[in-house]
């Protein structure tokens, strides 16, 4: 069993991408866009942090030491010190989950594949134009439409994180736990560890983490 910071540091290897001296450079999905300025992985046994590759040297030096002299997360002293030189814009706080083993899943997830990923049409463009870095990927399939999928967000040799969308046509039927158990149960059959993570805004996320029993392992936090 891995521990809550071991999950974390898998959690942010599948977030972003990493230059060689350990700094986070971008988000680690199509288009790669810019990673955040500041990310902070929390867990009950202690966190993982990051710093954009191009934060200025002076904003390193005082987060480092506003995180030594603080037994718990500085929010305020962070927010002061990243606001500085730069507004921030997005602040983002959210459940970090890990997936236990999932053992029998059930007939109707159907795996999409280059061969049958017209099912994700007209529903799920994106998913569609993305299937090879968004596998493993299923779906409930309805009228030979795609009407609940499961794929990986992003991903790294060891982990993979869920996202999960059903149709609010077809909601309550527990659809997005068929596929969300689907792809978790593949991602583990490859000896891969499965994540989630959402944010503290989304209700119906966290509803879904709950219905699935996942394990929250720590918090995310990030500013942009």
């Amino acid at each position: 069993m891995k521990s809550e910071l071991e999950l974390m540091e898998m959690h942010i290897n599948v977030l972003f991408k990493h230059n060689e001296v350990g700094k986070i450079t971008q988000i680690n999905e199509p288009p790669y866009t810019k990673a955040p300025r500041f990310y902070i992985g929390s867990t009950k046994i202690g966190y993982v942090k990051r710093f954009l590759d191009c934060l200025k040297k002076e904003e390193l030096i005082e987060l480092e030491k506003a995180l030594d002299t603080n037994s718990s997360i500085p929010l305020v002293n962070i927010m002061q010190i990243l606001s500085k030189n730069h507004q921030i814009d997005s602040l983002w706080m959210g459940p970090a989950y890990v997936f236990q083993t999932v053992g029998k899943t059930s007939s109707k997830a159907i795996k999409i594949t280059q061969a049958n990923k017209q099912y994700l049409l007209p529903n799920f463009p994106y998913t569609y134009e993305e299937l090879e870095w968004k596998n493993p990927c299923y779906a409930i399939i309805e009228n030979d439409i795609a009407v609940s999928i499961c794929c990986s967000a992003r991903q790294s040799a060891e982990a993979a994180e869920a996202s999960v969308y059903t149709l609010e046509d077809f909601r309550g039927k527990e659809y997005g736990l068929i596929v969300s158990n689907a792809w978790a149960a593949d991602i583990q059959g490859q000896g891969r560890t499965a994540l989630y993570s959402t944010s503290w805004d989304n209700y119906a996320s966290q509803a879904v983490a709950r219905k699935l029993q996942l394990v929250q392992y720590g918090t995310d936090l990030h500013f942009s």
